[in-house]
């Protein structure tokens, strides 16, 4: 069973405990509510029990649009990713002061948490293990797309192919990956988050595999 919860709070560095403040519409439990409905918790961190807090700053526009959005301090695995795009689907949905500052910067930190997943016998070692092993994987991830990216365009050595089918064999990039990868991928477009879902689609495109070309025709041209 997976249990995900958020604590969720703003903070601001202008004048967030004014009467100005930007708030979300509904309030906090609205906005609790909207983010912990939208989570897809990260394979990578789940499989591993890695938790913890990731802080994304950002502003609002006049419009009530988001923008200059950034993890201000996240932990350097897929759960940044994650937490920077549950806050950017807030877009839109904040109620804002007449007077209110573009420059007034927020802060909401999203709290991953796993419960009956066995990661309380999980060791301190044992999680640093696997945040290493995260950034290793993703180099070699990167290869990967690199030289699916160049085969696209036809500036791939053909000669590294076989050395990045075993690149992809040791990630587990396999076919239930990738089907469990589009599944996510249509789940954001549910959401609304045709951003995220195209950058899914393209990612299965560039692990070699044409079982995203159909819908990056549609929904990413």
């Amino acid at each position: 069973m997976l249990f995900i919860y958020f604590k969720i709070w703003l903070i601001g560095f202008v004048n967030l405990f004014t009467s100005d403040q930007p708030t979300f519409k509904g309030g906090n439990a609205a906005l609790n509510s909207f983010i912990t409905s939208r989570l897809i918790y990260p394979t990578f961190s789940k499989n591993n029990c890695l938790q913890g807090t990731i802080y994304i700053a950002f502003s609002i526009k006049k419009n009530g649009e988001i923008y200059n959005s950034k993890v201000q301090k996240g932990m350097d695995i897929d759960l940044d990713k994650e937490a920077l795009r549950l806050v950017r689907l807030t877009s839109g949905k904040w109620d804002l002061n007449e007077n209110h500052d573009e420059k007034l910067q927020l802060v909401i930190p999203v709290n991953f948490v796993l419960q009956n997943y066995n990661c309380n016998q999980r060791s301190a070692e044992q999680i640093n293990q696997a945040k290493e092993l995260y950034r290793t994987r993703l180099a070699l991830e990167n290869a990967i797309l690199s030289f699916y990216r160049n085969k696209a365009i036809g500036n791939a050595n053909q000669a590294d192919e076989l050395e990045i089918i075993k690149f992809k064999a040791e990630l587990g990039f396999d076919n239930d990956f990738i089907a469990k990868k589009l599944r996510e991928a249509k789940q954001k477009l549910k959401q609304g988050d045709k951003e995220s879902a195209c950058e899914d689609f393209y990612f299965v495109k560039y692990l070699g595999s044409t079982l995203a070309d159909e819908l990056i025709a549609e929904h990413c041209k």
